[in-house]
C-alpha cells in the first residue's frame, strides 16, 4: 500500500513538473552581474535557457545548500555520538574484564542479579 501511495505521488510530481516544464518553455537571460556593472568591469557573462531550467536550478540549489548547512548544523551532534560510541565501547571492555577477575558472588540477590543460580 504504501509503495503504491509512493509511486502515485511521484507520478503526479512527474506530472506537475512536466507541466511547470512546458508551460515555461520561453528563453531568459541569466546574467553573473548587472549590466551597467557588467560594463564598468568589462565581464560580459550571460546564458540564454529555457525558464523551466532556471526554476528547476533554483530548487536544486536551494536543496543543495539546505543540505550542506543541516551537515554542519549537525556536526557537532555527530562527534558527540562518536565519542558516547567511544565511551559505551571502552566501558563495555571494562565491565567484561571486571566481570572476568570477581570472584563468585555469595550474595543470592546479586547472583540472580548476574544471571548465576544461588549456591
Amino acid at each position: 500500500m504504501l509503495r503504491m501511495l509512493r509511486l502515485l505521488f511521484l507520478a503526479l510530481l512527474g506530472i506537475v513538473l512536466i507541466a511547470v516544464a512546458s508551460a515555461n518553455r520561453d528563453l531568459i537571460t541569466l546574467r553573473l552581474l548587472p549590466e551597467e556593472l557588467d560594463q564598468f568591469l568589462g565581464i560580459g557573462w550571460s546564458l540564454e535557457v529555457p525558464l523551466f531550467l532556471a526554476i528547476f536550478a533554483g530548487i536544486v540549489a536551494g536543496l543543495g545548500i539546505g543540505f550542506v548547512w543541516e551537515w554542519f548544523r549537525e556536526a557537532k551532534h555527530r562527534a558527540a555520538a562518536s565519542q558516547h560510541r567511544r565511551e559505551a565501547g571502552r566501558l563495555e571492555k571494562e565491565v567484561s574484564r571486571l566481570k572476568a577477575e570477581k570472584p563468585e558472588a555469595e550474595d543470592d540477590v546479586l547472583a540472580l542479579l548476574e544471571g548465576r543460580k544461588a549456591g
